[in-house]
């Protein structure tokens, strides 16, 4: 028998001994069990334990173990621990679907960021409801939060996701009102309730960048990196580039590329260059090859998966690698020799993929592009100087300008749904403080690159699924029946006719179709937002499924290595299939490492979203600090139980509750209107409303608007 079947025969057998002990005595501790079982190899009894607790085949609560109670059907769910409430928190499945409901009495001392399992999930009119079995790994026990006054007493005050003030303990950090702090959390004598222990202050909460140390922390996010990947980093920038090397990739520094990114842009990671042939066009992505300075399973590599992603704030960025090669050896700085992994696709007229190849190559990128000069030379308005500095390129530069119009009918044809999202510009000054902000704008030059890089991520995907290798594919799925039962709804009540989506798994085209008819109509942003929620999360599996709403059969994430870790994980597996790796060898090599790179880089894309997200909001509520008093024209983009939602045309959003409108008596239809019973006149979605700006909370990112000119005697 062969020494690793042998092994992992032992550890089966370790964890049948286990299991009959535990069911034979309930409630057993780790050393009582050890001692029981006379087991010497204490590595492999806690290995197969943490399996089966894992596993959720036995539950440990209070360092007491026993077989757990599944349901009825004999499964658990295992899922994060996503928000917390007084006395209820919120579950999220980790092979998606909705949150599940908690109620306090099942909740132990689980916090967010805990894996837990879950049993008894059931089916409600509100969504899904469970208890927690079993606690299987425990995320920090710390929460970021803002110091507050009540009721004559200093409390803590948790960002999301925990939803509650919280009382503090007497050794905590002296600390004032107004301080943005961290705290560790510590159970009280009610087991679903905490005590927030001060352990850091970060400085004033009125301060957005002092709210995005709290952020990053609080999300895992580190601006430092550790002295072995920062070692292993400079090594291998300072590496030059060898003949040998050179040798063995295909020589592209002679082509019409150049990169084209935002003007402030550092990671240049993607490169084009796009030529007219006999059959039609010729695309060429190429990519830094991020796989040769990042070697597998050094502190480097284990660094960039445990970061997953680059993080970007509107004061920073927090780089996924060191800057000596997000910054330096790997982007494509122009003039500069540079190694790349290719991907040269074929295109007849009509914009249909015919072939592809995959090369390790070296490129000489001729121009550093920048998408708003681009734009100016395609709508004509580029001066000389600007027309002197394209001029490389500009042959590639057209050409590739037809190729993304080509692609992108072909995707509209196809059914690619277009999520079109707001996302807001900020403009900081010397100090840091938020001066400005408008929404981003996006051009041609930004869609053309959208489209040739989505081509490349197809290609990378479809060869990796016909060749059959483990692979890192990005994954959007079908959305869920009662979702789109949801959006059809809420169609039909702004007058949007949804007949297309009635059937039994509508296509992406149907919600294109449903879309197109809301163009230019009050209802089309809010479809918009609803559409999107629909949608299951976008995520990465080690398995080909789809992506529903690109609408494309083969998808992945290829084009991104130096900020994103899937990128690299594809590279990585990319660069030894063209080594001629025998198939088996590859199975045997990155299945597992395709796999805990999908996951992994699935839970930090979730983390540096959120952060995003948080940070913007504190920037958002920083610069209308500075319009306390101001009157604006916005637009109702949500309404809720408690008030409507207005945007601003800075993108700013904040809240009107519904008891401002005074003089009316204000009926909520629990979805998009108030309707007043005395006089009929509506709020609604899509509909004008001018509101005076009257608070701003910069550490919770909340604004609130007051209605203005609001005349409840007003006819509809």
């Amino acid at each position: 028998m062969k020494k690793s079947s042998k092994k992992k025969n032992q550890k089966g057998d370790l964890r049948e001994r286990i299991l009959r002990a535990v069911a034979k005595t309930p409630g057993l501790r780790k050393r009582e069990l050890l001692r029981r079982l006379k087991i010497k190899d204490k590595e492999s009894f806690y290995d197969a334990l943490d399996g089966l607790i894992r596993d959720g085949e036995i539950t440990e609560s209070g360092r007491r173990h026993q077989l757990n109670p599944a349901q009825p059907d004999g499964k658990t769910v295992r899922a994060e621990l996503v928000s917390l409430s007084k006395g209820f928190a919120f579950a999220r499945p980790e092979d998606g679907g909705e949150d599940v409901f908690i109620q306090g009495y099942s909740l132990g001392d689980a916090i967010p960021g805990d894996i837990v399992l879950l049993r008894n999930v059931k089916e409600s009119p509100k969504g899904p409801y469970a208890e927690i079995a079993s606690i299987v790994e425990r995320g920090p026990r710390t929460a970021s939060g803002t110091v507050v006054e009540e009721d004559g007493e200093l409390r803590f005050r948790p960002d999301p996701p925990i939803r509650y003030r919280l009382r503090m303990t007497k050794d905590s950090l002296h600390v004032q009102e107004g301080d943005k702090v961290l705290a560790e959390l510590v159970p009280a004598w009610r087991k679903d309730e905490y005590r927030a222990c001060i352990i850091k202050r970060y400085g004033s909460a009125d301060r957005a960048s002092v709210c995005v140390d709290a952020i990053m922390e609080q999300n895992g996010i580190s601006p430092q990196f550790p002295e072995d990947a920062v070692w292993e980093a400079e090594q291998a920038a300072s590496e030059a580039i060898s003949e040998e090397v050179l040798k063995e990739r295909l020589d592209l520094r002679g082509k019409m590329i150049c990169t084209i990114d935002g003007e402030d842009a550092r990671d240049l990671d993607d490169a084009i260059s796009v030529s007219r042939t006999k059959a039609g066009y010729r695309l060429g992505v190429h990519i830094a090859d991020v796989s040769h300075y990042v070697r597998e399973g050094g502190s480097l590599d284990k660094e960039a998966m445990n970061r997953g992603t680059s993080v970007y704030f509107p004061d920073r960025v927090v780089p996924m690698l060191p800057t000596q090669l997000s910054n330096g050896a790997c982007s494509l700085n122009a003039g500069e020799d540079k190694l790349t992994l290719s991907a040269i696709i074929d295109f007849n007229g009509e914009g249909e993929m015919l072939s592809y190849k995959f090369r390790k190559s070296v490129i000489c990128s001729r121009v550093r592009g920048v998408y708003s000069e681009v734009n100016r030379i395609f709508d004509g308005s580029a001066d000389r100087d600007l027309k002197k500095k394209y001029a490389p390129v500009i042959r590639s530069l057209r050409a590739a300008r037809e190729l993304a119009a080509l692609l992108k009918e072909r995707a509209v044809r196809d059914g690619k749904i277009d999520f079109e999202t707001t996302e807001p510009k900020f403009t900081l000054d010397s100090w840091g403080v938020c001066v400005d902000a408008e929404p981003r704008t996006h051009g041609e030059a930004e869609e053309m690159i959208e489209q040739l890089m989505i081509a490349a991520n197809r290609a990378a995907a479809t060869l990796a699924r016909e060749k059959g290798l483990p692979f890192v594919y990005r994954v959007h799925e079908q959305p869920q029946k009662e979702r789109v039962a949801e959006l059809i709804r809420l169609a039909e009540l702004l007058g949007v006719p949804a007949q297309i989506l009635h059937k039994e798994n509508p296509t992406p085209a149907d919600f294109a179709a449903l879309l197109e008819k809301a163009k230019g109509s009050p209802a089309e942003k809010i479809l918009a937002h609803q559409t999107l929620r629909t949608m299951e999360k976008a995520r990465y599996l080690p398995e080909p499924k789809g992506h529903f709403g690109l609408a494309l059969a083969d998808y992945c994430h290829f084009t991104s290595p130096i900020r994103r870790y899937p990128d690299t994980a594809v590279h990585r597996i990319l660069s030894a299939y063209l080594s001629k790796a025998k198939p088996q060898e590859l199975t045997g090599k990155f299945s597992a490492f395709a796999e805990a790179a999908a996951k992994q880089s699935s839970k930090r894309e979730i983390a540096a979203m959120t952060a995003e997200r948080a940070a913007d909001d504190c920037f958002m509520a920083e610069y209308m600090r500075g319009h306390l008093g101001e009157e604006f024209d916005g637009v109702i983009s949500g309404v809720s139980a408690r008030g409507v939602f207005v945007e601003l045309p800075s993108s700013a959003e904040g809240f009107v509750p519904i008891e401002s409108f005074e003089g009316a008596r204000m009926i909520f239809d629990g979805m998009l209107s108030y309707t007043d019973e005395l006089t009929g006149r509506k709020l609604t979605i899509g509909q004008p409303l001018r509101v005076l700006a009257a608070a701003a909370d910069v550490a919770s990112g909340r604004i609130d608007f007051l209605p203005v000119g609001w005349d409840a005697a007003e006819e509809k």
